[in-house]
C-alpha cells in the first residue's frame, strides 16, 4: 500500500495531520482489507518507526518483523531543526531543491562513486515525491515518540538490517539497538548506506531469506 501522500495515494489535509499512529492505524485498516490477522513488516528507515508504532499499537498484528537501516530514538532537538529546515526547502523550491542534499546522506560513497545508475534511479525516486507527503512525513518522523522503551517488550522474532556507511542510522547504534530486543539478529550489509536493500540488493535479500526460513 502506499502511504498518504505517496504513490498514487492522496495525503492528508495538513501536515499536523501525518503521524506514525496515523500511518499505523493504516497498516491496521489495510490489513483487514485484505482479511489478513497479522504478516511479517519490513521497514526501512521511516518504515521501521511505523513498525514499532504497530509493535506498539497493534501488536497481535506483527509476526516478525525486520528493521532495515532505523532507530529506535526519537529526534534529538538538532535533528528535528534539520527536518524543519529540509521542510522549508521543499515548500517554497519544491523536491529539486533537495535532490542533492538527499543523495549524499542515502547512499554510501561507494554508491556515489561507482553506480551511477542507482544514483540517477534513487534521484528520481526523489523527484517523483509530492511535496506535501514529504512535509507531512517529516512532521510524522519530528513528532514521533521514542521507541527505545518497547525494545525490551518485543516478544516477535526480529531482524535488524544495518548499512556500514549510513549517516542517518549508524550501524554501532543499530547493533545496540538489536541487542536490547531479546533474541533478535542483527546483520551488517558492507558498502552500504541508508538504502542497503538497493545498494546491496543481493546480501539484503540473502539475509532476509534465511530468517524468513526460520519463521
Amino acid at each position: 500500500m502506499d502511504l498518504p501522500g505517496t504513490g498514487a495515494s492522496s495525503g492528508y489535509d495538513s501536515p499536523d495531520d501525518y503521524s506514525m499512529a496515523a500511518y499505523a492505524t493504516g497498516f491496521d485498516g489495510f490489513l483487514d482489507s485484505m482479511l489478513m490477522p497479522h504478516g511479517v513488516f519490513c521497514g526501512l528507515s521511516m518504515g521501521g518507526y511505523i513498525v514499532f508504532e504497530l509493535l506498539r499499537r497493534f501488536p497481535a498484528r506483527v509476526r516478525a518483523a525486520i528493521l532495515c537501516n532505523t532507530k529506535a530514538a526519537a529526534d534529538t532537538p538538532e535533528t528535528k531543526r534539520g527536518r524543519d529546515a529540509l521542510a522549508a526547502r521543499a515548500k517554497q523550491e519544491g523536491m529539486s531543491a533537495v535532490v542533492d542534499e538527499l543523495i549524499n546522506r542515502v547512499l554510501a560513497r561507494v554508491t556515489r562513486e561507482r553506480r551511477p545508475d542507482l544514483v540517477q534511479e534513487v534521484t528520481a525516486m526523489i523527484l517523483r515525491q509530492h511535496v506535501q507527503g514529504i512535509v507531512g512525513a517529516l512532521h510524522a518522523m519530528r513528532e514521533r515518540p521514542d521507541s527505545t522503551p518497547l525494545l525490551g517488550q518485543i516478544r516477535v522474532p526480529v531482524l535488524v538490517i544495518a548499512g556500514d556507511d549510513d549517516p542517518i542510522a549508524p550501524a554501532e547504534g543499530m547493533e545496540e539497538m538489536a541487542r536490547a530486543i531479546p533474541g533478535a539478529q542483527f546483520v551488517l550489509i558492507p558498502d552500504s548506506g541508508h538504502l542497503s536493500p538497493l545498494e546491496q540488493p543481493k546480501a539484503v535479500s540473502a539475509a532476509i531469506n534465511a530468517f524468513l526460513a526460520q519463521l
